[in-house]
């Protein structure tokens, strides 16, 4: 008998903890609502909440909601940044002058490599109905077994 394993499905999905909400985008909320509550206790202005609490409320909603492509707005965020990390100018460092290149080339013949001839053994008529047996039974039948699914004409 073959051991049975469950395979885990729909990894990608996130596990929800209020409602529709996962446990990502309400941390992300959280510490939102804790910035504007901030800036809201710092500075007691309507305009300070106008100028950096809705901006500020604007970008939490998005990074926790959004997405793009059918990924989190806050994995595009961090592609961007790695992008722009990166060097913009990538430089060949040639080593070889050309015309060094080109002798190199020259002194040396290019010889077709040999074929390489595999040799694989012909699964034969009775073979492949015993794993097409074993597939369409998910491994109830097993041909090393004494009784056989078949007749004894076939096998």
């Amino acid at each position: 008998m073959q051991n049975q394993f469950t395979v885990p499905q729909f990894l990608e999905i996130e596990p929800k903890i209020i409602g529709p909400i996962t446990a990502r985008q309400f941390l992300i909320m959280l510490f939102t609502l804790i910035m504007c509550f901030m800036i809201y206790r710092i500075f007691l202005s309507v305009i300070a909440i106008v100028g950096l609490g809705i901006p500020m409320l604007g970008f939490g909603i998005t990074l926790a909601f959004a997405k793009v492509n059918g990924q989190p707005f806050h994995f595009i965020l961090l592609n961007i940044l790695q992008t722009v990390r990166k060097p913009w100018l990538r430089v060949w460092d040639k080593r070889i002058a050309d015309h060094e290149l080109r002798a190199i080339i020259k002194s040396k013949t290019v010889s077709e490599p040999d074929p390489v001839m595999f040799s694989k053994s012909r699964i034969e008529g009775t073979r492949l109905k015993e794993l097409s047996l074993v597939i369409n039974t998910g491994g109830v039948y097993n041909p090393n077994d004494q009784e056989t699914f078949y007749g004894e004409g076939e096998k």
